[in-house]
């Protein structure tokens, strides 16, 4: 595994992120720099430092999941939202998608909430 607070070269994450609250609604662009942990100029989430704190929490896991049985998962919807990452993250090539499809996903979405422009269980909406 990767040190996420590292030293893995110029940009240890770089990721764009591209937020819709719902089909046919504008679109919301963020993105992400840091350095050593630490954000850097070019970032405009409205929290950067809760975005990177989610990314060493969760990062690997939901950018790189390993390989495993299938998951079960309750189905729920928790709205139309969509976000889409990508970028390079601890010098790997990040494109992941976001929804709140089903009680799995939800739970991604809650994981990764600062990342994706909002708090945990918020929609996004800026």
């Amino acid at each position: 595994m990767t040190d996420p607070t590292g030293t893995n070269g110029p940009h240890d994450v770089d990721l764009s992120i591209r937020l819709t609250e719902a089909p046919g609604a504008a679109e919301f662009s963020f993105r992400l720099v840091a350095d050593g942990g630490t954000a850097a100029p070019g970032s405009t989430l409205p929290d950067p430092a809760a975005a990177l704190a989610a990314l060493r929490q969760h990062g690997e896991e939901v950018f790189f999941p390993q390989p495993g049985p299938p998951k079960l998962c309750t189905q729920q919807y928790g709205g139309p939202q969509v976000a889409v990452v990508t970028g390079r993250y601890l010098g790997r090539e990040v494109h992941s998608e976001f929804s709140r499809t089903d009680g799995c996903e939800i739970a991604r979405w809650r994981a990764m909430a600062p990342l994706l422009g909002g708090t945990t269980g918020s929609t996004g909406a800026v």
